[in-house]
């Protein structure tokens, strides 16, 4: 018996490294796809593909007008998933998102209801200005991501299959906002911070986008594909190195663990949530970057995007002037060594 559990592990070694390098050039045909619409902005594009090759929602947080939408409608294209948007207002109802029963009369004068599905039942769900609706939009939301079904009039409704919500949010200082809560913050696998673009890119831009003819993106892959890509992801192997790495980052960032920078400076640190997030981007974010294992290297990379939106500075450290990501900075420096 022992023999035969060898050589099975053998072939599903060579099967997973076989489907890991058709993986592989795929993802690379689906940056360099990406790249002929999206310029510059490498980090904020791979992060937010991480996110979805991971099976995962992400948050786009930056000032308008700088491409977000434009990135999650190129993505839409190229993974060949059906989008759809929804621009969040202070006045947007939970059904505006959901759907909504309408009642019906047929000829005969018989009253029936029927249920009408809102934006949400798309595969990639972009959430425009998200902190612009109020906490009861915002949770119908975020239940939906969670649970991956919603409920009407007490009947449930299964979302489609791959489901990826994007969103993004004005950065907290803008008027008009309420700022997400904590718990549900916790729901986006990665938090991406959009900058504005280097200088090269913001001059491609104005050269290429304000022409005739604008570059338009292909499909690359289709849903089926892209669920197989995911499965794939969550079957590489994790070396017990990297998942020590992630542990110990993790709860380095935690207050009360021992951690005197921490406990100086944070209120609260990330959940198990975190570390999940950095098991499935890291074995993601090797695939991006053409390697068949994820690496240090590769949490390290990771640390801001998934712990940023996962913890909170002591109203001490926020008087100074600290921000979360100095104190990631920090906390990655001292794992390194």
């Amino acid at each position: 018996m022992g023999m035969m559990n060898s050589t099975q592990t053998v072939l599903d070694e060579k099967a997973i490294i076989a489907s890991a390098e058709k993986a592989l050039a795929d993802i690379a045909a689906i940056r360099e796809e990406v790249a002929k619409v999206i310029f510059g902005q490498e980090r904020v594009v791979e992060n937010t593909l991480l996110a979805v090759l991971s099976g995962g929602h992400a948050l786009l947080v930056g000032v308008p007008g700088l491409a977000k939408t434009k990135l999650v409608s190129t993505l839409g294209t190229v993974l060949g998933l059906d989008s759809n948007r929804i621009q969040f207002t202070p006045d947007l109802m939970p059904s505006d998102i959901l759907g909504s029963e309408v009642m019906d009369t047929d000829e005969t004068g018989r009253r029936s209801f029927r249920f009408v599905k809102g934006p949400v039942f798309g595969q990639l769900l972009m959430a425009d200005e998200i902190n612009r609706a109020s906490p009861r939009t915002q949770s119908a939301l975020l239940q939906a991501m969670q649970e991956y079904h919603i409920t009407v009039a007490g009947q449930r409704y299964d979302l489609p299959a791959p489901f990826h919500v994007l969103a993004t949010q004005n950065p907290l200082e803008q008027e008009g906002t309420y700022p997400l809560p904590e718990a549900q913050l916790d729901r986006f696998l990665l938090q991406v911070d959009v900058l504005y673009p280097e200088l090269a890119a913001e001059r491609q831009i104005l050269l290429d986008t304000t022409g005739s003819a604008e570059a338009k993106a292909r499909s690359v892959i289709d849903a089926t594909r892209l669920k197989d890509i995911q499965a794939l992801i969550r079957q590489m192997p994790v070396s017990d190195k990297v998942v020590d790495a992630i542990l110990s980052l993790v709860r380095s960032a935690r207050p009360g663990h021992g951690n005197a920078s921490t406990d100086k400076h944070v209120a609260w640190g990330p959940g198990p949530r975190a570390g999940q997030s950095l098991m499935l981007t890291a074995r993601a974010r090797a695939l991006y970057e053409g390697r068949l294992a994820p690496s240090l290297d590769d949490i390290y990379a990771l640390a801001e995007p998934v712990l940023q939106h996962r913890m909170a500075l002591t109203f001490a450290a926020r008087a100074e002037g600290m921000s979360v990501r100095d104190v990631i900075a920090g906390l990655v420096k001292q794992a390194r060594g």
